[in-house]
C-alpha cells in the first residue's frame, strides 16, 4: 500500500468513526407544525417508538408539539415507510432545544413519555350504520387497541387498560333516541334486541338498567387512575345517566314502561363529571336526551362556512395537561356537528377545564377534568372532517386529511396518559 494510499484510509475511518459518533449521539426530531407532511400517522411513529422502550420527548408548544427521540435507524426508517416527516439533529442542537424550552420565559414544556398506553374502545359487536372517529384514526395512524362492550365491561376487564373511549353511545338505555325516525329499520331493531338480549344474559331486566351499571363501571375505572375520552353522544348521555341513577327516564317504548313523572326532580347532578342543572328531554319524538347539548334545544345561527371553535392557550409549564390536550397546528378549528354537538356553557360545572369554544354562541366544544385518580375528557361532535355526517354516510378516507386538526385533539389524548405522572402540575 502506498503512503498516499494509507493517508486515504486514514482519513476514511476517521471520517466514520467522527460520523458513527455524530449518529449515536444524534435525535430524531417530529415537527408537528406546518412542515409536517403527515400529523397524524406521527403520533402512530411516537407510539411504536414508545412500544420499542425507547422514551420520547413531546416538546409542547415547540413547532406545534414536536417530538423528539434518540436516533436510531430502524426508527427513521419507520418514519420513511409511515410518510412521516422528521429531521435528525446532533446531540448539541438537541440539547439546545431543550434549553430554549426551558427558559421561564418561553410557554414552552418537554413531556416524557415513557410507556404507551393500552387502549380501549366501547363499541358495540355489530355493525351500525356510521362509524367512529376514534377508531378511524386509530387504524389511520396504526396503533393498536381492543374493542369492549357490555359483556367484558361488566365482566370487570376495565382495570387492566390505561385509556378508554365512548363515541356515538346512549348510555340512558334510550337507543339514541332513534326510535322516531329509524324504528322499522332493521338495523335499529337488530341493536334493540342485541342490547335486550345482552341485558338478560347479564341478570339485568332492562337494556337501561344495563346500561347504567356500565356507566358505574367506566366511573370506578375513571376512579381509580384511568383515562376516559368521549365525543358524539356519549359526553352527555353518560352524564345523564349517572345523574339518572335509580330513576326511570325511559318512555314505554325503549324499557316497556313508562317513566317516572318526577323524574327531572330526582335528578342528582352530583353524581355527574361535567354537567349540572340541565333538563331531560323526555319527548321520544325529539332527537335529544337532555339540554346539555345545543343541536336541536336552542337557535344556533351558524353554518359550515362559519362554524369554528377556539383552543385555548394555556401556560405549558404551569398546566401541562390542558397544553398536552391542546397541542395543534391551528388554534382555530373547524367545528362539527354530531348528536351532541356542543355543550351549553350554562351546564358546565364550574370546576370543569374548558378546552375549546365558540364564544359567540355560549357553547363549548372541548372540556377536561379531573375524578378521583383519573381524568376525563369530553369533545362535543361525531367526526371532524365530515361537518354532518348522517345515518347511512359512507366512512371518512383519513388519507384525505393527514393534517386535520380536529383528529389531532383526539389523539393528543391518546398519548396524554404516556406522560409521566411527576411531570403533572395540576
Amino acid at each position: 500500500m502506498t503512503y498516499l494510499s494509507k493517508i486515504k484510509s486514514l482519513i476514511l475511518i476517521i471520517f466514520l468513526t467522527t460520523f458513527l459518533q455524530s449518529v449515536r449521539g444524534a435525535y430524531l426530531l417530529v415537527p408537528m407544525d406546518e412542515s409536517q407532511k403527515n400529523h397524524l400517522k406521527a403520533y402512530g411513529i411516537a407510539y411504536w417508538v414508545l412500544q420499542k422502550d425507547v422514551e420520547v420527548s413531546w416538546l409542547l408548544n415547540y413547532r406545534g408539539g414536536s417530538f423528539m427521540f434518540l436516533f436510531d435507524k430502524t426508527l427513521e426508517s419507520e418514519c420513511n415507510i409511515r410518510g412521516v416527516s422528521y429531521q435528525i439533529i446532533a446531540d448539541a442542537q438537541a440539547s439546545a432545544i431543550l434549553l430554549e424550552i426551558s427558559d421561564p420565559q418561553v410557554n414552552m414544556e418537554t413531556i416524557k413519555l415513557h410507556k404507551p398506553p393500552k387502549i380501549a374502545v366501547y363499541s358495540p359487536k355489530n355493525k351500525l350504520p356510521w362509524d367512529d372517529a376514534v377508531t378511524l384514526v386509530l387504524n389511520y395512524a396504526e396503533i393498536p387497541y381492543d374493542v369492549l362492550y357490555d359483556e367484558e365491561v361488566i365482566a370487570g376487564v376495565l382495570p387492566v387498560y390505561d385509556w378508554l373511549h365512548l363515541h356515538h353511545e346512549d348510555f340512558t338505555g334510550q337507543y339514541g333516541k332513534f326510535w322516531s325516525a329509524y324504528r322499522n329499520f332493521p338495523w335499529y331493531q337488530e341493536d334493540v334486541n342485541l342490547q335486550e338480549t345482552t341485558a338478560k344474559k347479564l341478570g339485568f331486566s332492562k337494556a337501561s338498567q344495563m346500561k347504567l351499571a356500565v356507566a358505574l363501571k367506566i366511573r370506578e375505572f375513571v376512579a381509580g387512575g384511568g383515562y376516559l375520552f368521549a365525543m358524539c353522544s356519549a359526553p352527555d348521555s353518560y352524564d345523564v345517566a349517572l345523574a339518572a341513577e335509580n330513576v326511570d327516564i325511559c318512555d314505554v317504548m325503549f324499557d316497556g314502561d313508562p317513566p317516572d313523572p318526577q323524574a327531572q326532580s330526582k335528578l342528582n347532578f352530583g353524581n355527574c363529571f361535567a354537567f349540572e342543572n340541565f333538563s331531560i328531554v323526555t319527548n321520544p319524538y325529539q332527537y335529544e336526551i337532555s339540554t346539555i347539548d345545543v343541536t336541536e334545544t336552542r337557535p344556533r345561527n351558524i353554518n359550515k362556512t362559519n362554524d369554528f371553535f377556539t383552543l385555548f392557550d394555556f401556560s405549558a409549564k404551569w398546566d401541562p395537561v390542558p397544553s398536552m390536550l391542546c397541542q395543534d397546528h391551528e388554534t382555530l378549528i373547524k367545528g362539527f356537528m354530531g348528536q351532541t354537538t356542543a355543550f351549553n356553557r350554562k351546564f358546565v360545572k364550574s370546576n370543569v377545564v374548558i378546552l375549546g369554544e365558540t364564544k359567540s354562541l355560549d357553547e363549548v366544544r372541548y372540556i377536561h377534568g379531573d375524578f378521583g385518580k383519573g381524568t376525563w375528557t369530553f369533545l362535543g361532535g361525531h367526526d371532524p372532517e365530515d361537518y354532518q355526517h348522517l345515518v347511512g354516510d359512507p366512512v371518512t378516507d383519513l388519507n384525505l386529511h393527514p393534517n386535520s386538526p380536529g383528529y389531532r385533539l383526539i389523539l393528543n389524548n391518546i398519548l396524554f396518559p404516556a406522560a409521566k405522572k411527576e411531570k403533572r402540575k395540576t
